[in-house]
């Protein structure tokens, strides 16, 4: 019904920025809230930053200051400008959309990730 799909990661060297794009595309009536999540290997899915759709943010500690999330809602699509990165941001990062289908509930949905690199 709903498909989200990233792209925007790769491999930067460490004080570099990369810039994410989510794009969703099926059966959409709205789109809720928008935000990206990352796991790195071996450690838990975490919460890196989110975007309601009136635009309001929120960002996780390490993600303060450095990221920055936006979207566009009549496009469906939501970014995330990352810059001085570090290696400890290095991790596969997931689109997230919580959205109303055109008659149904809501419910999340995620993209399959895009890996991002920091390395030198």
């Amino acid at each position: 019904q709903v498909q989200l799909v990233e792209s925007g990661g790769g491999l930067v060297q460490p004080g570099g920025s990369l810039r994410l794009s989510c794009v969703a595309s099926g059966s959409i009536f709205s789109i809720n809230d928008m935000g990206w999540y990352r796991q790195a290997p071996g450690k838990e899915r975490e919460l890196v930053a989110t975007i309601s759709s009136i635009h309001n943010t929120k960002y996780s500690d390490s993600a303060k200051g450095r990221f920055t999330i936006s979207r566009d809602n009549a496009k469906y699509t939501v970014f995330m400008q990352m810059n001085s990165l570090r290696p400890e941001d290095t991790a596969v990062y997931y689109c997230y959309a919580s959205v109303w289908v055109e008659s149904g509930p809501m419910d999340d949905y995620w993209g399959e990730g895009t890996q991002v690199t920091v390395s030198s």
